[in-house]
């Protein structure tokens, strides 16, 4: 079942990979790991730096943006700031997205919100 999830989770973000550089987007990072947490992927379009949250389902009744709690929207901030700190010279405007990715009949669609939450901590 692990696995599964596993398998399912990682389609979804490298779908969601693809859907952004079919936007424009380039890709700077997936899955950027530090010890509290990870953010799934990182990608820039022009001076947008986007740290993006992916939720994949294939249950509809299930609401995914829901599962992105208060704790997990401050440790992808924190990763973020980390990030910026590491990486000098990047002068972007940051935005915290959420990629959706909804499976039917093994059929794939995004639902994408930019600005999904903010950094207010």
């Amino acid at each position: 079942m692990a696995n599964y999830r596993i398998d399912t989770g990682r389609d979804g973000e490298l779908f969601v990979a693809s859907y952004l550089q079919q936007k424009g987007y380039t890709l700077i990072a997936q899955n950027y790991r530090k010890r509290y947490g990870e953010v799934d992927l990182i990608a820039q379009k022009g001076e947008v730096l986007a740290f993006v949250e992916v939720k994949t389902r294939n249950n509809p009744l299930i609401d995914p943006a829901a599962i992105i709690t208060i704790s997990k929207q401050k440790k992808i901030i924190k990763i973020a700031k980390e990030f910026l700190s590491t990486h000098t010279g990047l002068e972007v405007i940051c935005r915290f997205d959420v990629a959706i990715v909804e499976v039917v009949n093994s059929i794939k669609n995004v639902r994408y919100i930019p600005n999904a939450f903010t950094s207010f901590y």
